[in-house]
């Protein structure tokens, strides 16, 4: 890196007190756009925490194979769904970029080569839910990309490597469900208030007992915990990022939620902070 580089470095990535971690589960992609309870948790929380230098985020929308994180000055938005509204296809999220956090997380991990590409931007699991946190678009961004080839356990692991950004003004966000099985939707019932099929709700309480617990190994081995974690996880990448979270907890650390409530039968919106 050139000395400039270096020097816009230091002054974006210097010493701070620690930031807390969160895991926002996003739901539909029309919640960028609606005004309801979920909306105002995000934006209450970012209320509660003092304004970050940068966010990273790791979102359920970018499976790869490999980690990546974006390396641009000016991502995109990315419009990665369809059949919604045209008003929710002109919503663009301008934040600018950190190819200096990109940098800094890159050396961090020593678990993998982590690449550098400007193929990406922010996708719907980031843009709709952090334009909430910051309307004004003022926070750099950058997300990291889930290595779709990979376990639970080395995705928790590889988190860990990045902890130090927490003391660097670095907001870390994962962005997913807990519970999310699209199959088995109640369309029918969108806008029947915390409706979740039993397997939905017991799944739910259970992975909330385990993050309050501290109980981070059963959630690594969720695909040994029973038929209602199967059919909540039918695939990991919308679980995943709460993995990455809860890798950052340290000793003593507060754990709290918000927006916890299960929609259409088969989602829950569960939102985990960290400190």
């Amino acid at each position: 890196m050139k000395l400039t580089a270096l020097n816009e470095l230091n002054k974006t990535l210097a010493p701070t007190e620690k930031m807390p971690v969160m895991f926002l589960g996003h739901g539909s992609p029309m919640n960028a756009i609606e005004e309801n309870e979920f909306v105002t948790g995000f934006r209450s929380v970012a209320k509660s925490i003092a304004k970050p230098s940068a966010i990273l985020c790791v979102s359920a929308h970018w499976e790869t194979k490999g980690t990546y994180v974006t390396a641009m000055n000016n991502p995109p938005t990315i419009h990665d769904f369809g059949g919604f509204p045209q008003a929710l296809f002109d919503v663009q999220y301008p934040a600018p970029g950190s190819p200096e956090l990109a940098h800094e997380a890159k050396n961090l991990v020593k678990k993998t080569n982590v690449g550098l590409t400007e193929q990406w931007g922010l996708d719907h699991g980031a843009w709709s839910v952090i334009k909430h946190l910051y309307p004004n678009a003022d926070v750099p961004v950058i997300q990291m990309s889930i290595d779709h080839f990979q376990s639970a356990q080395y995705h928790y692991d590889l988190a860990k490597e990045l902890a130090a950004l927490r003391r660097k003004g670095v907001l870390i966000v994962g962005s997913g469900n807990m519970v999310h099985n699209l199959r088995m939707v109640a369309w029918d019932k969108l806008n029947t208030d915390n409706f979740g099929y039993d397997w939905a709700l017991e799944a739910s309480d259970k992975m909330k007992k385990y993050i309050l617990n501290g109980d981070h190994k059963q959630l690594i081995n969720f695909r040994s915990q029973g038929k209602s974690f199967d059919l909540a996880i039918p695939t990991p990448e919308h679980f995943i990022p709460l993995l990455y979270v809860l890798a950052f907890q340290e000793a003593n650390e507060e754990v709290s939620m918000f927006n916890d409530k299960a929609v259409a039968g088969a989602l829950t919106m569960t939102s985990v902070k960290i400190g």
